[in-house]
């Protein structure tokens, strides 16, 4: 039987966005009932969002398998997890004017909406241990990608000193005891990418020691011709972006480029947006615009829910680990 949070989301959960939260998380849940995989997307601040204390359940959980995200996200997540007590919440910051926000500049606060990251506490004592391992990574000829870094770096416990949360509740530190794929393409794109960078442009260390995107992609679409037989792969993506677009390219490119004809399409299509139709956009774009790119299949499991990934994805993954 399911717990009080589950089926108060029955109870009352029961027309327009509320009602496909529901259906996404019971098509979600038949998925894996029916031994097929699940593939998460996390774009947006949703690990300063502190999404990890429902993600990092999910993935001991076994109820995914593989995830894709951005490499802020990637970052964000250890921030919190050696730095919360620093963090500054602003819940007025709709008030603030340009001066107050130079002023959180000034004293080393990054601002992601109502909650401000601080810098040294967070950003440069994260840079401390990593320039350390990616310099020996070098001195050894050894090549990474940037998540295997940063599980190296969890799973020696050079960090456990500076834990300030509960450790249960950062789904890097879940996602690292389970040696969890992933995928993090533009990672360039990140504040540790970009002091990364700036060590290469200093001529600290080359380019070449972190594995690029294009590997991510040829290593994804390895994982996915071998886990896809069966029920197949699911594709479950918070927000859009690279962190979305990028993963399922993987079955147009080995379908279209590899010509590998019997490769599966996604099994199961979810997508949590604010984004509306417009202009373009990936983010808003339906299920079905997918088709015409040969993600997704006429009969795929198609949901989406136009609401906050914050407030939904932890009731989806509530429901799903019959919380």
């Amino acid at each position: 039987m399911k717990g009080p949070v589950s089926q108060f989301i029955e109870k009352n959960y029961l027309h327009f966005n509320a009602a496909a939260l529901v259906d996404a998380a019971k098509g979600y849940e038949t998925h894996l009932l029916d031994n097929g995989k699940m593939m998460i997307t996390l774009a947006g601040a949703m690990s300063t969002a502190e999404l990890g204390i429902s993600l990092a359940e999910m993935i001991r959980q076994d109820k995914v398998h593989i995830i894709s995200c951005t490499g802020a996200n990637l970052e964000e997540d250890l921030m919190n997890l050696v730095a919360h007590n620093s963090y500054k919440r602003v819940p007025h910051y709709r008030d603030l004017s340009p001066q107050d926000e130079w002023d959180l500049l000034e004293n080393h606060y990054n601002r992601v909406t109502d909650t401000c990251i601080p810098e040294e506490e967070a950003f440069r004592k994260l840079q401390k241990h990593l320039i350390g391992i990616w310099s020996k990574a070098e001195q050894n000829g050894e090549r990474y990608f940037p998540h295997e870094y940063m599980y190296q770096i969890l799973n020696s416990g050079e960090l456990e000193q500076y834990y300030e949360i509960d450790p249960k509740n950062s789904w890097m530190l879940a996602a690292a005891e389970k040696n969890l794929p992933i995928v993090v393409p533009g990672w360039e794109d990140s504040t540790m990418g970009n002091i990364f960078a700036s060590y290469c442009i200093k001529g600290t260390l080359k380019p070449s020691t972190m594995k690029s995107g294009i590997e991510y992609m040829t290593f994804l679409a390895d994982w996915y011709t071998k886990n896809c037989e069966g029920k197949g792969i699911g594709f479950f993506q918070i927000g859009g972006g690279i962190a979305g677009d990028f993963p399922i390219c993987v079955v147009p490119m080995l379908y279209q480029d590899m010509e590998m004809h019997d490769v599966p399409f996604w099994s199961y299509f979810c997508q949590i947006s604010d984004s509306t139709t417009s202009y373009g956009s990936y983010s808003g774009a339906v299920p079905n615009e997918k088709i015409t790119w040969g993600k997704l299949d006429i009969t795929t499991p198609k949901f989406i829910v136009e609401s906050d990934a914050t407030i939904v994805a932890p009731l989806m993954f509530a429901y799903i680990l019959g919380q």
